[in-house]
């Protein structure tokens, strides 16, 4: 079965078929598939509902790029009152988390990562003290 996001893909490839169509012929068969996915995209929509579902992150960083992802894609994250900053409630669907949301912050949070942990490495070794490494293992 298709996961929402992937009707959404084909839909928005038609629209654009369906745009550039030259001749009727085009237009029609490109009219017929967007009606036929937008179909499907409302099976599955009506199938699948959101869930609530938490996120617990490992540092403030790391929340405000889940937090910016889960806007961007008009999410509205929230925490309930006495829950840490570094936890992300969502009303969301399963799928969606799984096939993009989670995949892509996963990403981008390895890079963010990397990046703030080379600037951390060379701030001490510049400023601090020129050896940066971990604490010695007895």
């Amino acid at each position: 079965m298709q996961t929402e996001e992937q009707i959404r893909d084909k839909i928005r490839k038609i629209q654009a078929l369906f745009e550039r169509a030259g001749t009727e012929g085009e237009r029609i068969a490109a009219g017929a598939a967007l009606h036929r996915m937008q179909n499907k995209l409302s099976e599955v929509e009506r199938e699948e509902q959101p869930i609530e579902m938490k996120f617990t992150l490992g540092n403030p960083w790391s929340s405000q790029l889940f937090l910016a992802l889960c806007r961007r894609y008009s999410l509205k994250p929230f925490r309930y009152r006495g829950q840490r900053r570094t936890t992300v409630m969502l009303l969301v669907k399963e799928s969606f988390v799984d096939v993009t949301l989670w995949p892509e912050f996963e990403e981008l949070d390895k890079v963010l990562m990397g990046y703030l942990n080379s600037i951390t490495n060379r701030l001490i070794a510049e400023e601090i003290y020129g050896e940066v490494k971990e604490a010695e293992e007895r």
